[in-house]
């Protein structure tokens, strides 16, 4: 192998290595099978979100996660794999890889991690049925709004029981 193709594996380890060490999460998946409309569809979702799928190699994947001392993903990495990389929303691959597994059959999340931690299909399944961050906030504010809102009905109970007891 010549040096100049030596040069551009090893800078392709350092840039996957450096997308691993970035990330909030990372999930593998296998993506053999995806028509070309499926696969448009899923990394445009998955852009949206702020997430970048790469399809790698795994010889690149192996020596980049050790590189990123994410050696233990190395069992992951068999057969074709595709990585999302999300440094934003940790959760995001994992919803949108999961809604897409679900209604595709030829798209399989193998695992991951999230948030710093080591992820299984199970624990990435669960992480997918979490609100997006909009969601979470959304439920947040409503929980802080509903003692305000009843003490407001209970004034305005007590109000329209006085206008009628005046009556």
């Amino acid at each position: 192998m010549s040096e100049a193709t030596i040069a551009v594996k090893a800078q392709q380890v350092a840039e996957v290595a450096d997308k691993f060490k970035n990330a909030t999460s990372a999930v593998v998946a296998d993506v053999r099978g995806l028509t070309v409309d499926e696969s448009t569809k899923l990394r445009a979702e998955l852009r949206g979100e702020g997430v970048e799928l790469r399809v790698i190699k795994n010889k690149v994947l192996v020596r980049a996660a050790e590189a990123a001392d994410w050696s233990e993903m190395n069992d992951l990495f068999a057969g074709p794999s595709a990585v999302a990389f999300s440094n934003d929303d940790a959760v995001a691959p994992a919803r949108v890889l999961k809604k897409y597994a679900d209604d595709i059959d030829a798209l399989e999340i193998k695992g991951g991690f999230i948030d710093g931690n080591m992820a299984s299909i199970e624990e990435i399944n669960k992480y997918a049925a979490l609100p997006d961050r909009d969601g979470l906030l959304s439920m947040l504010l409503s929980t802080l709004q509903a003692p305000v809102r009843n003490v407001a009905y209970a004034v305005k109970a007590v109000s329209d029981a006085k206008e009628e007891a005046e009556a």
